[in-house]
């Protein structure tokens, strides 16, 4: 992805350190070890253990790499009945630097195992965002059932590259004619997503060129060879929009036919300021992608800290399953978390659904969470007792106002209100929830998402963790995911009759 700076100007502005989204060019680009910021003596490789992840604030249920700094998932491939994750990672320390492919793998989509770094900056620069697909055709000549790996290879300019591995996904071979999409003109220029068009029997990647506003469709009939297509924006890209990136193409059913949607993250510009991950609808004819007439920006997620999230290219049953980095770039660079920084959300399974006549793009957390969850109990007096992780599920009127409290014994405590006129769940997230200090953008006391829905009654799922929480309808058309740093997972719940929850055991 794009080259994110961690500024010390905020220390003077804020009293804190910040992350910064403007510069697109990296202030290193020959490779040397001097140019690189945040060298320890010992790059990490990834692949540890994960029995030490048990410091304050570390997640049980989402994952984290053992240590250093994490952002957008990347790659994600499903081969051979493991879930492929890659992601953004610094080898080299906790700061944004150095951007490699991390990796993880699972069977489950819920325990994962740290693999050894996929992909390390090159003589192309730092190894951005990307995509991976499985060439089941061997039209790319690397073999069938290659995995091809599509990423910005950001030096003195963003270039499209391939990767292709032979051993499974674990182990990467950079292709020798990078890059294949040259670009010396651009700023922004990056994030490749690339899916199947079925009727043109044609590869699609999709491109996104930032500020500009823009989204680029390019095709290719052996993923080698890439022809420009079309390029997409909209009047929805609004001058208080930030820049466009990890888009993504889906191929969606919908009222006994079916829609095509654009994943677009934003940034900054999201539903309450700095990061957030937009969607448009649509047709896609296999060069150009037409969206609907409809009330623009759609988010995915209406919380603060759900970014850059893509689906699996190739998931089973055609399902559509997409993973999101659980952060936000107002704050990213201080949030509490040592000797790692930020998690991945949980998998969500998107669907299109119509709701007042428009479609509706729905998520909510796989099924495979009952693969770690215990039996769904009565919360008496609200109390949950002392969990790390846990899912509670409370049926809300919706016709009168209420305050749903999450509380823990040291008093700290999130509120989450429902505003019955206006149809919204509100959260607060403020100096009450816990630690907020290490950056004055992190207090939000109005988190805004709409119900979606025109039933009398909906029937909420909050699943708390160490360090987040996510809050989603049963249906998914309500879905807010928020990082809070309380000393201890919150562990009651007032405010409503009948709470029902069920532990979530630790995946580590």
């Amino acid at each position: 992805m794009k080259l994110y700076n961690i500024l010390l100007l905020s220390a003077l502005t804020l009293g804190t350190m910040a992350c910064d989204d403007k510069n697109p060019k990296p202030e290193f680009v020959n490779g040397s070890e001097e140019e690189k910021p945040n060298t320890p003596d010992e790059p990490n490789q990834g692949g540890e253990v994960a029995s030490s992840r048990n410091e304050q604030y570390r997640p049980q249920v989402h994952y984290t790499p053992a240590k250093n700094w994490i952002n957008d998932p990347n790659g994600m491939v499903y081969v051979d009945g493991t879930y492929h994750l890659y992601y953004q990672y610094n080898p080299q320390g906790n700061d944004w630097g150095n951007m490699s492919w991390g990796h993880a793998t699972s069977t489950d989509l819920m325990h994962w195992q740290e693999q050894p770094v996929a992909m390390l900056r090159n003589e192309w620069g730092d190894i951005f965002s990307g995509s991976a697909v499985l060439d089941k055709e061997n039209v790319a000549g690397f073999g069938a059932n290659a995995i091809i790996a599509f990423y910005t290879g950001s030096g003195e300019h963003q270039q499209q590259c391939m990767a292709y591995s032979t051993d499974g996904g674990m182990t990467y071979t950079q292709y020798e004619g990078n890059p294949v999409i040259a670009n010396t003109e651009l700023p922004d220029f990056r994030d490749p997503k690339v899916v199947w068009h079925e009727e043109s029997k044609t590869w699609i990647m999709c491109l996104a060129l930032g500020w500009a506003h823009q989204i680029e469709f390019w095709g290719s009939k052996n993923l080698k060879n890439w022809e420009k297509l079309s390029t997409f924006t909209t009047e929805a890209a609004r001058p208080n929009i930030g820049q466009w990136e990890c888009p993504d193409l889906l191929r969606m059913p919908y009222n006994g036919g079916e829609k095509w949607v654009l994943i677009v993250s934003n940034n900054p510009g999201g539903p309450v300021g700095g990061s957030g991950t937009e969607y448009f609808v649509g047709d896609f004819d296999g060069k150009e992608f037409k969206a609907m007439d409809l009330d623009y920006p759609l988010w995915i997620d209406y919380g603060a800290d759900n970014y850059a999230g893509v689906t699996y290219s190739n998931a089973p049953g055609g399902r559509y399953i997409l993973i999101g980095w659980m952060n936000n770039w107002n704050y990213c660079g201080n949030v509490p978390c040592s000797p790692w920084r930020s998690a991945m959300t949980l998998p969500r399974e998107l669907t299109l659904k119509e709701y007042n006549g428009t479609p509706l793009l729905t998520a909510a957390v796989v099924k495979e969470l009952d693969g770690i969850a215990g039996e769904w109990q009565s919360a008496a007096g609200g109390n949950v007792g002392k969990q790390d992780a846990y899912e509670a599920r409370i049926k809300v009127n919706l016709n009168e106002n209420s305050t749903i409290r999450l509380e823990n014994s040291y008093g700290e405590y999130f509120d989450i209100e429902v505003n019955a006129s206006a149809r919204k769940l509100i959260a607060k997230r403020t100096a009450s929830t816990g630690e907020v200090k290490f950056n004055n953008l992190f207090s939000l006391p109005s988190i805004q998402a709409p119900f979606n829905t025109d039933a009398d009654e909906i029937e909420l799922h909050i699943v708390a963790d160490c360090s987040s929480v996510e809050i989603f309808s049963a249906d998914g058309t309500c879905v807010m995911t928020n990082l809070v740093y309380p000393k201890e997972t919150y562990n009651v719940i007032s405010g409503v009759d009948n709470v029902e929850y069920r532990k979530l055991n630790s995946i580590w």
